[in-house]
Protein backbone atom coordinates (compact mmCIF):
# COMPACT_ATOMS: atom_id res chain seq x y z
CA UNK A 1 0.00 0.00 0.00
CA UNK A 2 2.95 2.28 1.20
CA UNK A 3 4.34 1.57 -2.42
CA UNK A 4 1.74 2.35 -4.55
CA UNK A 5 1.17 5.88 -2.78
CA UNK A 6 4.63 6.72 -3.56
CA UNK A 7 4.37 5.49 -7.40
CA UNK A 8 1.41 7.94 -7.59
CA UNK A 9 3.27 10.88 -6.27
CA UNK A 10 3.76 13.67 -9.20
CA UNK A 11 5.71 15.84 -7.20
CA UNK A 12 8.63 16.36 -4.84
CA UNK A 13 7.61 17.54 -1.76
CA UNK A 14 6.99 15.35 1.40
CA UNK A 15 2.98 16.02 2.42
CA UNK A 16 3.28 14.96 6.36
CA UNK A 17 0.80 12.79 7.79
CA UNK A 18 -1.65 14.01 10.88
CA UNK A 19 0.55 13.76 13.67
CA UNK A 20 -0.22 13.99 17.52
CA UNK A 21 2.82 15.72 18.16
CA UNK A 22 2.59 19.03 17.47
CA UNK A 23 -0.11 20.15 19.54
CA UNK A 24 0.98 17.72 21.91
CA UNK A 25 4.11 19.77 22.34
CA UNK A 26 2.02 22.96 22.15
CA UNK A 27 1.12 21.91 25.68
CA UNK A 28 3.81 20.60 26.72
CA UNK A 29 5.79 24.53 26.40
CA UNK A 30 2.73 25.99 27.94
CA UNK A 31 2.64 23.73 31.28
CA UNK A 32 6.47 24.26 31.11
CA UNK A 33 6.50 28.01 30.98
CA UNK A 34 3.94 28.31 33.73
CA UNK A 35 5.81 26.10 35.41
CA UNK A 36 9.22 27.88 35.26
CA UNK A 37 7.24 31.16 37.13
CA UNK A 38 6.16 28.35 39.70
CA UNK A 39 9.54 27.41 39.87
CA UNK A 40 10.43 30.98 41.11
CA UNK A 41 7.82 31.06 43.63
CA UNK A 42 9.50 27.22 45.14
CA UNK A 43 6.78 24.95 43.67
CA UNK A 44 9.06 22.86 41.37
CA UNK A 45 6.63 19.97 40.61
CA UNK A 46 4.78 21.77 37.53
CA UNK A 47 7.65 21.96 36.12
CA UNK A 48 9.25 18.81 36.40
CA UNK A 49 6.59 16.92 35.11
CA UNK A 50 6.45 19.44 32.15
CA UNK A 51 10.08 19.19 31.38
CA UNK A 52 9.65 15.50 31.31
CA UNK A 53 6.53 15.34 29.26
CA UNK A 54 7.81 17.91 26.49
CA UNK A 55 10.82 15.59 26.49
CA UNK A 56 9.19 12.37 25.67
CA UNK A 57 6.51 14.05 22.88
CA UNK A 58 9.78 15.49 21.31
CA UNK A 59 11.28 12.11 21.19
CA UNK A 60 8.54 11.18 19.80
CA UNK A 61 7.89 13.63 16.99
CA UNK A 62 11.80 13.65 16.48
CA UNK A 63 11.86 9.38 15.88
CA UNK A 64 8.60 10.22 13.64
CA UNK A 65 10.82 12.67 11.75
CA UNK A 66 13.50 10.32 11.43
CA UNK A 67 11.72 7.11 10.35
CA UNK A 68 10.50 9.91 7.71
CA UNK A 69 13.63 11.24 6.42
CA UNK A 70 15.44 7.75 6.51
CA UNK A 71 13.34 4.93 5.95
CA UNK A 72 10.60 5.73 4.52
CA UNK A 73 12.42 8.36 2.06
CA UNK A 74 10.19 11.46 2.25
CA UNK A 75 13.02 14.13 2.20
CA UNK A 76 13.89 14.15 -1.56
CA UNK A 77 16.78 16.51 -2.64
CA UNK A 78 14.17 19.61 -2.90
CA UNK A 79 12.48 19.02 0.65
CA UNK A 80 16.09 18.61 2.22
CA UNK A 81 16.85 22.19 0.63
CA UNK A 82 13.79 23.57 2.38
CA UNK A 83 14.30 22.09 5.66
CA UNK A 84 18.02 24.01 5.21
CA UNK A 85 16.15 27.21 3.89
CA UNK A 86 14.05 26.93 7.00
CA UNK A 87 16.81 26.58 9.43
CA UNK A 88 18.25 29.45 8.10
CA UNK A 89 15.44 31.94 8.73
CA UNK A 90 15.03 30.72 12.51
CA UNK A 91 18.72 31.33 13.03
CA UNK A 92 18.17 35.22 11.41
CA UNK A 93 15.28 35.19 13.60
CA UNK A 94 17.10 34.38 16.71
CA UNK A 95 19.66 36.77 15.81
CA UNK A 96 17.08 39.51 15.89
CA UNK A 97 16.05 38.48 18.79
CA UNK A 98 19.38 38.26 20.51
CA UNK A 99 19.98 42.07 18.94
CA UNK A 100 17.24 43.09 20.76
CA UNK A 101 18.37 42.40 24.31
CA UNK A 102 22.10 43.51 22.81
CA UNK A 103 20.79 46.82 22.21
CA UNK A 104 18.54 47.72 25.42
CA UNK A 105 22.37 47.04 27.26
CA UNK A 106 24.00 49.04 24.39
CA UNK A 107 21.40 51.90 25.22
CA UNK A 108 21.29 51.95 28.98
CA UNK A 109 24.83 51.81 29.19
CA UNK A 110 25.60 54.69 26.54
CA UNK A 111 23.15 56.66 28.05
CA UNK A 112 22.44 56.35 31.96
CA UNK A 113 19.15 57.55 33.15
CA UNK A 114 18.81 59.22 36.37
CA UNK A 115 16.96 56.56 37.73
CA UNK A 116 20.35 54.63 37.76
CA UNK A 117 22.46 57.18 38.89
CA UNK A 118 23.62 58.56 35.86
CA UNK A 119 26.69 55.51 35.77
CA UNK A 120 27.05 52.76 34.62
CA UNK A 121 27.16 49.97 35.83
CA UNK A 122 24.49 51.60 38.46
CA UNK A 123 25.68 52.11 42.08
CA UNK A 124 25.49 49.06 44.45
CA UNK A 125 26.15 46.68 41.30
CA UNK A 126 29.32 44.71 40.60
CA UNK A 127 29.96 42.74 37.46
CA UNK A 128 31.46 39.75 36.88
CA UNK A 129 34.93 39.87 36.24
CA UNK A 130 35.54 38.99 32.63
CA UNK A 131 38.62 37.07 32.81
CA UNK A 132 37.11 34.49 35.07
CA UNK A 133 34.37 31.96 34.17
CA UNK A 134 33.50 34.12 31.72
CA UNK A 135 36.74 33.54 29.77
CA UNK A 136 36.82 30.18 30.29
CA UNK A 137 33.82 29.68 28.70
CA UNK A 138 34.25 31.38 25.56
CA UNK A 139 37.20 29.21 25.60
CA UNK A 140 35.25 26.17 25.86
CA UNK A 141 33.01 27.49 23.32
CA UNK A 142 35.05 28.47 20.79
CA UNK A 143 36.97 24.61 21.48
CA UNK A 144 33.69 23.30 20.98
CA UNK A 145 32.73 25.19 17.59
CA UNK A 146 36.30 23.41 16.87
CA UNK A 147 35.31 19.98 17.54
CA UNK A 148 31.74 19.98 15.96
CA UNK A 149 33.67 21.01 12.70
CA UNK A 150 36.09 18.30 13.37
CA UNK A 151 33.04 16.28 13.31
CA UNK A 152 31.68 17.31 10.22
CA UNK A 153 34.89 16.76 7.96
CA UNK A 154 35.13 13.69 9.50
CA UNK A 155 31.76 12.76 8.61
CA UNK A 156 32.16 13.47 4.94
CA UNK A 157 35.64 11.68 5.11
CA UNK A 158 33.25 8.95 6.24
CA UNK A 159 35.70 8.85 9.31
CA UNK A 160 32.61 7.59 11.61
CA UNK A 161 35.03 6.54 14.58
CA UNK A 162 36.58 10.19 14.67
CA UNK A 163 33.23 11.56 13.92
CA UNK A 164 31.84 9.91 17.32
CA UNK A 165 34.61 11.15 19.12
CA UNK A 166 34.43 14.98 18.08
CA UNK A 167 30.85 14.85 18.64
CA UNK A 168 31.38 13.79 22.25
CA UNK A 169 33.80 16.12 23.30
CA UNK A 170 31.46 18.79 21.63
CA UNK A 171 28.31 17.36 23.91
CA UNK A 172 30.90 17.27 26.81
CA UNK A 173 31.95 20.51 26.51
CA UNK A 174 28.08 22.00 25.89
CA UNK A 175 27.43 20.37 29.13
CA UNK A 176 30.48 21.74 30.92
CA UNK A 177 29.58 25.35 29.81
CA UNK A 178 25.73 24.93 31.14
CA UNK A 179 27.53 23.95 34.78
CA UNK A 180 30.04 26.63 34.75
CA UNK A 181 26.90 29.23 33.79
CA UNK A 182 24.70 27.87 36.57
CA UNK A 183 27.63 28.16 38.82
CA UNK A 184 28.41 31.66 38.15
CA UNK A 185 24.55 32.58 38.57
CA UNK A 186 24.71 30.91 42.03
CA UNK A 187 27.41 33.35 43.08
CA UNK A 188 26.37 36.05 41.15
CA UNK A 189 27.15 39.59 43.26
CA UNK A 190 23.44 40.77 42.11
CA UNK A 191 20.44 39.77 40.91
CA UNK A 192 17.68 39.97 38.09
CA UNK A 193 16.03 42.76 40.66
CA UNK A 194 19.14 45.14 40.11
CA UNK A 195 17.77 47.85 38.20
CA UNK A 196 18.18 47.47 34.09
CA UNK A 197 21.68 46.01 34.39
CA UNK A 198 20.55 43.01 36.24
CA UNK A 199 17.87 41.91 33.94
CA UNK A 200 19.39 42.76 30.52
CA UNK A 201 22.19 40.05 32.31
CA UNK A 202 20.20 37.32 32.99
CA UNK A 203 17.87 37.86 30.46
CA UNK A 204 20.78 38.07 28.22
CA UNK A 205 22.85 35.43 29.16
CA UNK A 206 19.37 32.58 30.63
CA UNK A 207 18.08 32.86 26.80
CA UNK A 208 21.97 32.12 25.46
CA UNK A 209 22.37 29.32 28.57
CA UNK A 210 18.81 28.12 27.18
CA UNK A 211 20.10 27.90 23.81
CA UNK A 212 22.99 25.84 24.64
CA UNK A 213 21.20 23.20 26.23
CA UNK A 214 19.13 22.78 23.54
CA UNK A 215 22.48 22.59 20.46
CA UNK A 216 23.56 20.22 23.06
CA UNK A 217 20.29 18.08 23.13
CA UNK A 218 20.56 18.84 18.90
CA UNK A 219 23.76 17.46 18.53
CA UNK A 220 22.70 14.50 21.11
CA UNK A 221 19.76 13.47 18.73
CA UNK A 222 22.07 13.70 15.41
CA UNK A 223 24.86 11.31 17.87
CA UNK A 224 22.73 8.96 17.98
CA UNK A 225 21.15 8.79 13.97
CA UNK A 226 24.65 8.30 13.30
CA UNK A 227 25.44 5.29 15.70
CA UNK A 228 22.76 4.02 14.76
CA UNK A 229 23.35 4.08 11.06
CA UNK A 230 20.36 6.63 10.13
CA UNK A 231 22.99 8.99 8.68
CA UNK A 232 25.77 8.62 7.14
CA UNK A 233 27.95 10.80 4.63
CA UNK A 234 25.82 11.31 2.20
CA UNK A 235 22.57 11.87 4.25
CA UNK A 236 22.83 13.61 7.16
CA UNK A 237 20.88 16.57 7.44
CA UNK A 238 20.27 16.63 11.01
CA UNK A 239 24.02 16.68 11.85
CA UNK A 240 24.16 19.86 9.63
CA UNK A 241 21.66 21.73 11.15
CA UNK A 242 23.23 20.82 14.29
CA UNK A 243 26.61 22.13 13.35
CA UNK A 244 24.79 25.35 12.13
CA UNK A 245 22.77 26.10 15.04
CA UNK A 246 26.43 25.38 17.13
CA UNK A 247 28.11 28.00 15.75
CA UNK A 248 25.29 30.57 15.41
CA UNK A 249 25.32 29.93 19.21
CA UNK A 250 29.52 30.31 19.36
CA UNK A 251 29.39 33.86 17.48
CA UNK A 252 26.14 35.18 19.84
CA UNK A 253 28.23 34.24 22.94
CA UNK A 254 31.20 35.95 21.60
CA UNK A 255 29.27 38.94 21.41
CA UNK A 256 27.41 38.70 25.00
CA UNK A 257 31.13 38.25 26.16
CA UNK A 258 32.10 41.70 24.84
CA UNK A 259 29.12 43.57 25.72
CA UNK A 260 27.97 42.30 28.53
CA UNK A 261 31.21 41.38 30.26
CA UNK A 262 34.08 43.47 28.79
CA UNK A 263 32.39 46.05 28.15
CA UNK A 264 31.68 46.73 32.00
CA UNK A 265 35.73 46.08 32.80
Amino acid sequence: MLQKFHMKKNHPFHLVTKSPWPILVSFSMLNFLIGFINLMNESPLLFYLSSLTMMINLTQWWRDVKRESSIKGDHTKIVKEMIKMGMIMFIMSEIMFFLSFFWSFLHSSLAPSIEIGMKWPPKGVTPFNPMEIPLLNTIILVSSGASITWAHHSLLSNKLNQTIKSMIITITMGLYFSILQWWEYKNAPFTISDSIFGSSFFMTTGFHGIHVIMGTIFILTALESILMMKSNYLNHISFELSAWYWHFVDVIWLFLYIILYWWNK
